[in-house]
């Protein structure tokens, strides 16, 4: 997941990824607070970004590259 931020008079970009296998990335929109979290097949949060939301622009979910190595379609 990318997240790209204000940074008043440029932007900057963010990257939260699931490191090991089995892991997710959740995003959560709470009191003004974009939190986007690494989190394990339990449900256990192993670590946490958080930005205001009015300065993120944009989050970008990224799909997962396939295991074969094949990106054709059909």
């Amino acid at each position: 997941m990318e997240i790209v931020v204000d940074a008043g008079d440029t932007t900057r970009t963010y990257e939260v990824v699931a490191s090991r296998a089995g892991r997710r990335v959740e995003t959560a929109v709470r009191r003004g607070v974009v939190e986007v979290s690494e989190v394990t097949r339990s449900g256990t949060v192993v670590r946490t970004a958080r930005f205001m939301a009015n300065r993120v622009l944009a989050l970008v979910e990224q799909p997962v590259p396939r295991e074969d190595g094949s990106d054709k379609e059909g």
